[in-house]
């Protein structure tokens, strides 16, 4: 059977921005569990081996969906350059959730045109670093997801804004600026990112969504990861109903992968995280959540 492979289709958002999104999957017309990825800050759809998570899924048999934040500087003719800056200051954490959101409720319109092909039964949802934050608040939002897995995920959102002296400076100036590592660019943000968290912040809260999930979880992290605290997986696992926990031995917080990722093989890590992902969603869900119930009362 052949693997499809569409990219780049733009699907209009809530905030007048493209959301730009790729479907992986075999042409076989059977109804496929879903896979929706979401990638983290200062990510894009393509970055490192995402492609290549995004066939291990399909070739074993899943519908897999991964796109662009509307708001991550990205645009639908330059998909993995950070080209509209001013649309980088201008994201926040609601409307990440409302494209995720908005993707969500694109692939299961009536009339999607792949509608034969996917399960709207069996919804996985994938996010890493700050996208696993936003797939836990949707996950407990949206009762259309059946399994939540996160990559090296942040456990609070509010802890990483500025505090004190450099808020204050924040606010006067109305924008601060990080610098993008891999491009050496400075981006933006403005204050309405903080203003828009401090109006969202119960809804914006992962450690209350976290405890309202009911379903499986499946929390990965990196024993080297500089990025984001293996201390955030753990808060995670605490809270979350029905946990899994896997801790990756010397893996960082892209588990040893990089971008541009130009290489046919994984790293190890990377591998060992995409099949103990799989073995997850290809457990029913049911005894998912019987096995947590039992080895919490054990």
């Amino acid at each position: 059977m052949e693997l499809i492979k569409q990219t780049n289709i733009q699907i209009e958002g809530r905030h007048k921005k493209t959301i730009l999104t790729d479907l992986f999957f075999i042409d076989d017309e059977k109804a496929k569990p879903v896979v929706i990825f979401c990638h983290g800050y200062k990510g894009f759809k393509d970055w490192g081996p995402w492609d290549k998570m995004a066939e291990f899924f399909a070739e074993k048999g899943y519908f897999f969906v991964k796109f662009n934040f509307s708001h991550n500087a990205t645009t639908p003719e330059n998909p993995t350059e950070f080209i509209d800056i001013e649309a980088f200051g201008e994201n926040n954490y609601i409307k990440e959730l409302d494209d995720l959101q908005s993707v969500i409720d694109w692939l299961l319109l009536p009339d999607f045109e792949h509608g034969n092909q996917l399960d709207s039964s069996k919804i996985n949802l994938i996010g890493h670093s700050r996208g696993g934050g936003i797939s836990i608040i949707k996950a407990a939002e949206e009762n259309r997801i059946d399994k939540l897995v996160t990559f090296s995920s942040v456990s609070d959102f509010g802890s990483r804004f500025p505090t004190e002296k450099a808020l204050k400076k924040w606010k006067e100036k109305g924008v601060s600026y990080i610098v993008n590592t891999r491009t050496k660019q400075q981006l933006p943000h403005h204050f309405q990112f903080y203003t828009n968290f401090k109006e969202n912040e119960e809804r914006l809260t992962i450690s209350r969504a976290t405890k309202k999930l009911e379903i499986p979880h499946l929390i990965v992290h990196g024993s080297k990861d500089t990025s984001v605290s293996i201390s955030d997986s753990g808060n995670l696992f605490d809270w979350t109903p029905f946990p899994d926990l896997l801790l990756v031995e010397d893996a960082d917080h892209v588990y040893n992968t990089s971008h541009p990722w130009d290489r046919s093989e994984l790293p190890k890590a990377f591998k060992h995280v995409l099949d103990k992902t799989l073995e997850f969603m290809d457990t029913e869900k049911e005894d998912l959540i019987k096995n947590t119930v039992n080895n919490t009362a054990t």
